[in-house]
């Protein structure tokens, strides 16, 4: 009975240790209800040791971002955009995620974009989340079912980035007035003269917001002394109005796109701007 006893302070305490091995931030997702929560919450039962280990694996980090996406802020019209360079945030082999990312969009999971005002910089989307947002938005318009044929044809098949006029017309059989159409529906946006990169209707909002939520997260840190701040204390600050996608959102932008350097204290990881 005494060894019974004595046994139960230790199975306390590898219970909380359990308990606590899951960090505040997965905590925070699980309570959010997001396409594809049901993979996280997979991911959360599986114990990830901490944020720095979580885990060496593209999509579920490419899951974990979605859920940070603002997605009311949009009123739900737009997929949960994560950009390529956010992955490196977390997984921090970059060969592994090009890989493993490359390997989803040829599996026909995600589509990638370009979205024009960073040729640096690629936008992620889960392929259905795009899917079901496009028609929605072209539901009620007169393009609808050339934009409906569109994603039929050309984006169940080909996981380009980019189209030009001669594939268009002679392989999926697109007419110079249809790929208007597709241009005015906001799946088509001009490249060049006779090429497009394939597009989401109503992401020039999410632009124009991810570049001013960008350059006023970098002025907070310039304003903080030595140009240094404590990732824990960033993330926790008020944001300004400038920062509609949120704090942490940006926080995985400046550390995958090196504008940042992170440094290990013992009170956290210290970002530090890259005057680099």
């Amino acid at each position: 009975m005494k060894r019974e006893l004595a046994a139960a302070p230790h199975e306390g305490r590898v219970m909380n240790r359990k308990r606590n091995s899951i960090p505040d931030v997965f905590r925070k997702v699980k309570k959010q209800k997001v396409g594809l929560a049901e993979e996280f919450k997979l991911l959360v039962k599986n114990e990830a040791k901490d944020f720095e280990g979580m885990p060496n694996d593209t999509k579920s980090a490419l899951i974990f971002l979605t859920s940070l996406f603002p997605r009311k802020l949009f009123d739900d019209s737009l997929p949960p955009i994560v950009l390529k360079h956010q992955l490196y945030s977390i997984v921090k082999d970059k060969t592994t995620v090009d890989r493993q990312l490359n390997e989803l969009k040829d599996l026909g999971h995600v589509r990638i974009f370009q979205f024009g005002f960073d040729t640096d910089v690629f936008g992620i989307v889960f392929t259905e989340d795009y899917k079901s947002k496009v028609l929605a938005a072209t539901a009620m318009k007169d393009t609808a079912s050339t934009v409906q044929r569109f994603l039929e044809t050309v984006v169940n098949s080909c996981t380009d980035l980019g189209f030009n006029k001669d594939k268009m017309l002679k392989e999926f059989s697109f007419h110079d007035q249809e790929i208007t159409q597709l241009v005015n529906a906001g799946v088509l946006t001009v490249r060049d003269v006779g090429s497009w990169w394939l597009a989401i209707p109503g992401a020039g909002r999410f632009v124009k917001y991810f570049v001013n939520g960008r350059k006023a997260v970098l002025r907070m840190i310039r304003k903080s002394k030595y140009n240094e701040v404590l990732q824990s204390d960033l993330e926790t600050r008020k944001g300004t109005s400038m920062v509609k996608l949120g704090i942490q959102y940006h926080v995985h932008d400046i550390i995958g796109a090196e504008l940042v350097k992170c440094i290990p204290t013992t009170t956290g990881t210290l970002l530090r701007l890259n005057e680099s």
